[in-house]
């Protein structure tokens, strides 16, 4: 993993080249900071892994991105993206797709040809609808939606693979229950949103597989959730997931 300076990219790519696996580029400051993302890379398409350029002003992921097949983890944290291209569903090797801190609002649908990936992080983005089309990625581990504005949890969100889906301080007022429907789901995070206490089904306490079920900074005091009917039975999951890791 080379730590690329904005000022000398060039000359570090060809020592890359040699190496041909993993590139960090990294900011150096406001005044040199990357404004797009470099065409030097496209010397290594053919065998680079690891991508990461956060902490820049880019506000264009280019159509190449599509050109780096061997590509696993793509990484642009903190930049000024406002849209993903739909040539990201080409990377069919990508684990990890970090993207927070940008200014996203849509997610094209070629997301979900992105068969191998584990982690999908769209964290502080300006994103206002629960995205479609993400059942078909088996491998999900993580989706993390956390601060952006999402007003509420659709049907299909059923057809999600995830271990975690962390909706933390969006505007979600509605979450539909057939979120107690995801196969792998163990922890569903909704603090500070917009809940009601009757806004919780029900079905996410006795029917689904959650063991860490958080909703702190709602319209409700957390204690209250006792009074749902399942709440003993989701405790009694919540607490043998304690002791196995305990």
């Amino acid at each position: 993993r080379w730590r690329v300076q904005s000022s000398s990219i060039g000359s570090r790519v060809s020592v890359a080249q040699q190496f041909q696996t993993s590139l960090l580029v990294a900011s150096c400051g406001s005044i040199s900071s990357i404004l797009w993302f470099p065409e030097e890379l496209q010397r290594l398409t053919a065998n680079l892994r690891t991508v990461d350029l956060s902490g820049n002003k880019i506000e264009v992921l280019p159509t190449t991105i599509g050109n780096f097949p061997q590509l696993k983890s793509l990484t642009l944290n903190s930049n000024r993206l406002v849209g993903i291209p739909s040539e990201i569903g080409k990377l069919k090797k990508l684990e990890t797709l970090s993207l927070n801190g940008n200014r996203i609002q849509q997610l094209p649908p070629t997301l979900g040809q992105l068969k191998a990936l584990r982690t999908l992080s769209l964290a502080g983005n300006q994103i206002s609808e629960f995205p479609s089309g993400l059942g078909t990625l088996r491998q999900l581990d993580l989706l993390d939606l956390s601060r952006n504005k999402i007003q509420n949890v659709p049907e299909e969100v059923s057809e999600l693979q995830a271990i975690e889906i962390n909706l933390n301080q969006n505007q979600i007022s509605v979450v539909s229950a057939e979120v107690s429907r995801c196969p792998r789901l163990k922890v569903l995070r909704l603090e500070e949103n917009c809940l009601e206490l009757s806004s919780i089904p029900q079905s996410i306490l006795t029917e689904s597989q959650v063991s860490l079920f958080s909703v702190e900074g709602n319209l409700f005091e957390v204690k209250r959730l006792r009074d749902l009917e399942g709440y003993d039975k989701y405790m009694e999951r919540f607490t043998a997931t304690k002791k196995k890791f305990a």
